[in-house]
């Protein structure tokens, strides 16, 4: 009796053990599926909001729209140059000549719809930033995959096998559905075009393509100026990570070869385009109201003072931080590009909601710091706040009367010092992480429990 038990119990054990195997089978394609599922849900998404009544609304907000990115205006400029009309004697257009252009080709091909113009190169930007961070997430998995060197008290921390599928989908979701940038793209803000070649200069740079990523890099550098910063990081990855110094000095002389190339083919359509693009952003003379810092100062300054504070705000802007930040993270040049890119979106003359959208869709590639933050909660509700409040106190000062520049200017500056925040805490984490990667995340001094701070 206890034999023909055991026979019958044994196969009811491999059916048992084959019915919980099943499952693991089975949830593949759904994750391979993912991405695809994401791109179309966020495709959708846009698209209605696009044809809502509401698009008008935010496409005309001062957070999503300004003087460098404003559709309307690209339009105008390019009705002008049907006309042979010079668009840069006036002071509507700042878009470079070969951008105005492109975005008419690309206009024609997409059958003139311009839904599915912003939708193709918002979910484009997801998909090249999709395969860039599973790139680098392998990357980084592969650099701590012998555990036994670490600490053992750090090993809890270290990335598992499961970590460039986590990352990856983190990141496109970041992307696709991150309100500052899905209100960009549904307000027809050109950044959410140049945000693109930034995803494709990222693109390159992991994958440790000359020419994509100083291509990419020079256009973005073209357009808004201030990207000329990440060639310092760009060089720093090639050799640093891809190990490389033919490479890094190819890219930075491929990088000032397309950026000849680009103001030589933009001269040729507009002679002084250079005045209303660059001089535009560098002299800040549309004072309108933004989501930035100089408007307020600049508005309330004397005359005398004005150039003064031009230098010290495009200097805080572009090298200040750059040689400290490049010499302190140069084993990490991923980390220093994402915090170069949070800078720009914080001091830029001009910023706007996908500025901070695209920087803040990289964060999930540091998945690791996330437990070395400590300002977290802090950020995220400043965030909330800062966001909820500007449109509100925007109408009170404009179309109420019953508020002025100080409550809209208060919460733009509570919107930058979470941002300031947030990148000084992700900097500090990295720190955290190399230290404790040698030393051990809990360490005593002179027996008693050392603390790691920022001093």
């Amino acid at each position: 009796m206890v034999e023909a038990y055991k026979q019958t119990r044994k196969p009811a054990l491999k059916s048992a053990k084959m019915r919980k195997q099943q499952p693991k089978n089975e949830s593949k394609p759904s994750c391979a599926a993912a991405p695809v599922t994401l791109l179309v849900i966020a495709a959708v998404l846009r698209y209605l909001l696009m044809t809502s009544k509401y698009q008008g609304i935010i496409a005309n907000h001062v957070t999503i729209s300004t003087p460098l990115n404003s559709w309307k205006r690209v339009l105008e400029g390019s009705f002008l140059f049907s006309k042979d009309i010079n668009p840069y004697d006036g002071d509507r257009l700042h878009e470079m000549p070969l951008a105005v252009k492109f975005y008419q080709m690309v206009y024609e091909c997409m059958f003139k719809n311009v839904y599915f113009m912003f939708i193709a190169f918002d979910l484009g930007t997801g998909v090249l930033l999709y395969f860039a961070t599973k790139r680098y997430a392998k990357l980084f998995l592969e650099e701590h995959q012998e555990k036994g060197r670490f600490p053992k008290d750090v090993q809890k921390y270290l990335p598992r096998e499961d970590f460039p599928d986590k990352v990856t989908i983190y990141v496109l979701m970041s992307i696709l559905f991150n309100p500052y940038s899905l209100l960009g793209c549904v307000g027809f803000s050109t950044m959410g075009i140049h945000n693109f070649f930034l995803s494709l200069f990222i693109f390159g740079m992991v994958f440790g393509n000359v020419l994509i990523s100083s291509f990419a890099l020079a256009i973005c550098s073209c357009v808004s100026l201030y990207p000329v910063i990440l060639i310092l990081p760009l060089i720093t990855y090639f050799a640093k990570v891809h190990k490389s110094q033919l490479k890094a000095a190819s890219v930075a002389v491929s990088f000032i070869a397309f950026l000849i190339l680009i103001t030589w083919c933009n001269t040729k359509l507009s002679f002084n385009f250079a005045a209303n693009v660059y001089g535009f952003i560098l002299s800040v003379p549309d004072l309108q109201p933004n989501i930035g810092l100089f408007w307020y100062f600049f508005t309330e300054m004397f005359d005398h003072f004005r150039e003064l504070f031009i230098y010290s705000f495009q200097i805080n802007a572009t090298i200040l931080y750059l040689v400290p930040l490049s010499i302190r993270f140069r084993n990490t040049p991923f980390v220093l590009t994402v915090a170069l890119l949070f800078l720009i979106a914080i001091f830029k003359s001009y910023p706007c909601s996908s500025d901070l959208g695209f920087a803040l869709s990289l964060l999930p590639n540091f998945l690791h710091l996330f437990s070395f933050c400590q300002q977290g909660f802090v950020v995220g509700v400043i965030l909330l706040i800062t966001s909820s409040l500007a449109p509100v106190l925007w109408h009170l000062w404009i179309y109420n009367a019953s508020a002025n520049a100080n409550f809209y200017f208060g919460v733009t500056l509570a919107y930058a010092i979470a941002q300031i925040f947030l990148v000084t805490d992700i900097l500090f984490a990295q720190t955290k992480w190399e230290f404790s990667l040698k030393h051990g995340k809990d360490t005593k001094i002179d027996g008693e429990e050392g603390v790691l701070s920022l001093e």
